[in-house]
């Protein structure tokens, strides 16, 4: 297998409420994040591709990851940065001009001038030239450079952005080349802190390779295991850190959410593992929304599942919790396990490479054209309004077009004009009809080209 396309990073960082989310939004072109005039509101997507002069980035948004109230602001904003200049290739730290520079902002730009990745501070709010002025006091943090950008209207938004990418090292430089694995399995795993990840690794590993411990966030740096067994080589992704126990406590999840984007931009799968005594959450969905738009298939692990079945009717209502949250996701597959007691854990490696050949898949593209004219002659799409008159919309020939995952582009005669219903209709019966299930798929609707 290849080895994963990796990705800079930049995190957009700072303390609550200076307008993150909304410059994330910014830049991914379109409301991506919820926003609203309160901290710690944003719940949903914290990563996005976007494209900056002729490079790729992922923009990974930090917002909703800022403030501990038992911790106290001070603490959460370090712990913040820190995660951010260890995870992330560039930080743009965003500051609010109309609050003015503050100690938070301070206690911020400590923890980052410490670091020799790219760094840009954006004095947001600035939203006529008029108030550009605000921005000066801002080069008393000691970084550079100093920009200032109003995230509402735009206004100098992207030439931050451009910068600061600019000043990243170009793919492979200053980088030490990793050990290769090519015929290995990268497999990722992901899921909230103290759900079991490390005792699941361990079981998998079959000796104590990660610290284990009851106290969420044990785990922080990223490790990689190898492992050989008769169907081949495995590599293990693990946001775990061989590290000594020592004093830790929830401010340790300050970046899971990074750690969760490094590692699946360098597996092919990920395990999510959720705690099915406490139920399956919203956050154990979001990880798996993460991992699944970022291109890689998603196996979800229930762990403890051996707590879940003595509590009557817990086992039904999990179940329940699971099909509710991932209405979106049918075909995402669940499995029952116990890191504990290993029960079902012997089914994981299985299912992975199921799932990792199901995302190398290629199908002939005669096969992709019969399967095209019989998906859409049973099921027509809508027709196409032009004014006042409608013409039907119809579909020519399909070919793939990628892997990992498993990407297709389907040629019509109208792309604009196709409902996102029945592109939804066409991937699940690519799913149905050739194996696909639990793997992400991308269709491209594209117009006829002239010769055809």
């Amino acid at each position: 297998m290849s080895a994963p396309h990796q990705l800079p990073i930049v995190a957009i960082v700072g303390r609550p409420n200076v307008g993150k989310s909304t410059l994330f939004n910014r830049f991914a072109g379109h409301r991506r994040a919820l926003v609203a005039d309160e901290p710690g509101l944003t719940r949903d997507r914290i990563a996005e591709e976007v494209e900056v002069g002729s490079r790729r980035i992922l923009v990974v948004d930090t917002a909703g990851l800022d403030e501990d109230p038992e911790a106290g602001l001070e603490v959460a904003v370090q712990e913040q940065a820190r995660a951010a200049v260890e995870e992330a290739d560039a930080i743009l730290f965003v500051v609010d001009a109309r609050a003015g520079r503050l100690p938070a902002d301070e206690e911020f730009a400590r923890g980052l001038r410490r670091t020799d990745k790219p760094v840009a501070v954006a004095v947001n709010k600035i939203d006529a030239p008029g108030q550009e002025p605000r921005a000066a006091d801002f080069h008393a943090l000691g970084l550079e450079p100093v920009r200032a950008v109003s995230a509402e209207h735009g206004r100098g938004a992207w030439d931050v952005l451009e910068e600061l990418v600019e000043a990243l090292p170009e793919p492979g430089e200053g980088k030490e080349p990793a050990p290769e694995a090519p015929d290995a399995l990268r497999i990722a795993i992901a899921g909230r802190p103290n759900v079991g990840k490390s005792s699941l690794l361990n079981l998998l590993v079959g000796s104590e390779r990660v610290v284990v411990s009851e106290v969420p966030g044990t785990t922080r740096d990223a490790v990689d295991v190898r492992v050989e067994d008769e169907q081949g080589s495995v590599v293990f992704v693990d946001t775990a850190g061989l590290r000594r126990p020592g004093r830790r406590d929830r401010r340790s999840e300050r970046g899971s959410a990074l750690m969760t984007v490094r590692a699946v931009e360098r597996a092919e799968l990920a395990l999510v593992v959720a705690d099915a005594d406490e139920g399956f959450t919203e956050q154990d969905a979001r990880v798996v929304s993460l991992v699944r738009r970022r291109g890689c298939a998603a196996l979800v692990l229930l762990n403890k599942w051996d707590l879940v079945e003595t509590r009557e009717g817990r086992a039904a209502e999990v179940a329940r919790e699971v099909d509710r949250r991932l209405r979106w996701l049918p075909d995402a597959p669940v499995l029952r396990i116990s890191a504990r007691t290993g029960r079902g854990v012997g089914r994981i490696l299985a299912e992975a490479r199921r799932l990792a050949e199901a995302t190398e898949r290629t199908i002939p593209t005669a096969e992709l054209n019969r399967w095209l004219q019989e998906a859409t002659s049973r099921h027509e799409p809508a027709m196409a309004q032009r004014g006042s008159r409608k013409r039907p919309v119809k579909f020519f020939y399909a070919t793939q077009v990628g892997t990992r995952p498993p990407s297709f582009a389907l040629f019509c005669s109208d792309p604009a004009a196709v409902q996102e219903s029945y592109r939804r209709f066409l991937t699940n019966r690519l799913r149905e009809d050739f194996a696909l299930a639990g793997v992400p798929i991308r269709v491209h609707l594209r117009a006829r080209r002239a010769e055809a």
